[in-house]
């Protein structure tokens, strides 16, 4: 291949023929978004759409058939770049892990009621519709490229209409950084101590704020242009020691984290205030440590009861001003006052707090 980027369509296989092969495609390539996203609802829709002959938008998968590939990390012959929630649907519905719909319609013969049978009860009962649903070709372009940066822009671009989140197009952006913040994005803190959903990248969002913060040693702007504007930076190579520098700590502190914090945490089930959190925990001394977690837990019940009688009485005397401000800048988590703001009132209240165990 002498070109640096490529698209042909591939030669037409049937969705059998894809079901055989699933083990050579790559369905989590490091720009696609998390999968599972579609329900089983809209995956049985497409699974309708096809048994009734409706054609589906086609497929992009990155071809490495035709020869060696930096890109190839996984050493398979597909890597996914637009269809994978319509791969995990049919894939799901050959291996019995999804239903048609109750309401599914036969238009070939309306009075067959197929609603709610498995691929496994239509190969063995009706025949001839498995048949359709596993003859049934894929319209597949291929994607052959040298280096991640033409396929990154692909996946960008075929997604547009789709609403991707910013860290979804920041994850697909070249450059040192995506990769950094997906390494942290799997770190055992990530993987085990959040509970806040991370199907759209929250988790992906987080790190990248974290990383921002200790690059720079202190708290920014975190909305969307600042966030890609700084992975835009760090491309630069002047960057790239520092910005590994700055990934080591803020794992070192992750590790920290995660031996504070219990398995998805009630504490950890709102992504916008993780980046508070890490920089409060980072300057706090080890011999503490032992303290953050009830510290946490007080906080935020005594925060809630704060909110209660603002509610109730907003002229009562025992409110706490802190506390109210607090609330304030809990509301707009981007801007970097609010980081700031919120992370001198924890450690006004985790000094008053842990003054108690002083011995």
């Amino acid at each position: 291949m002498n070109k640096k980027f490529k698209i042909t369509q591939m030669e037409a296989k049937t969705l059998s023929w894809w079901y055989s092969k699933k083990d050579q495609i790559d369905v989590n390539p490091p720009y696609q978004r998390k999968g599972k996203i579609w329900s089983d609802t809209d995956k049985a829709y497409l699974i309708d759409s096809i048994i009734n002959g409706y054609d589906i938008p086609k497929l992009y998968l990155a071809d490495f058939t035709w020869g060696n590939s930096q890109l190839n990390r996984k050493k398979l012959s597909y890597a996914i770049i637009d269809g994978k929630q319509r791969l995990e649907a049919i894939f799901d519905f050959f291996a019995d892990q999804l239903t048609l719909n109750d309401d599914f319609v036969y238009l070939e013969n309306p009075s067959l009621k197929l609603g709610g049978l498995g691929y496994k009860d239509i190969k063995e009962n009706h025949t001839d519709i498995a048949d359709e649903f596993e003859n049934f070709n894929l319209l597949v372009m291929a994607v052959m490229a040298k280096n991640e940066d033409p396929i990154n822009e692909l996946f960008v671009r075929l997604n547009r209409s789709q609403s991707l989140t910013g860290a979804e197009i920041r994850n697909a952006m070249t450059g040192p950084a995506p990769e950094i913040i997906r390494r942290i994005s799997k770190s055992d803190f990530f993987t085990t101590n959040i509970k806040f959903n991370v199907l759209r990248g929250q988790d992906l969002n987080a790190a990248a704020k974290i990383l921002m913060f200790e690059f720079y040693q202190g708290f920014k702007e975190t909305t969307k242009p600042y966030l890609d504007e700084f992975v835009r930076e760090m491309k630069n190579k002047k960057n790239s020691q520092q910005l590994e520098l700055a990934a080591r700590r803020v794992l070192d502190v992750l590790d920290i984290m995660a031996s504070i914090f219990l398995p998805k945490d009630k504490l950890l089930t709102s992504a916008g205030i993780l980046p508070v959190y890490y920089f409060f925990i980072k300057k706090i001394p080890e011999k503490k440590y032992r303290l953050v977690r009830e510290f946490l837990l007080r906080f935020e019940e005594d925060r809630r009861n704060n909110s209660q009688m603002v509610r109730n009485d907003p002229n009562n005397k025992n409110i706490k001003i802190s506390f109210v401000k607090y609330d304030q800048f809990n509301r707009s988590t981007n801007s970097q006052q609010s980081h700031e703001e919120r992370f001198q009132i924890l450690n006004k209240e985790f000094d008053i707090f842990s003054a108690k165990f002083s011995t």
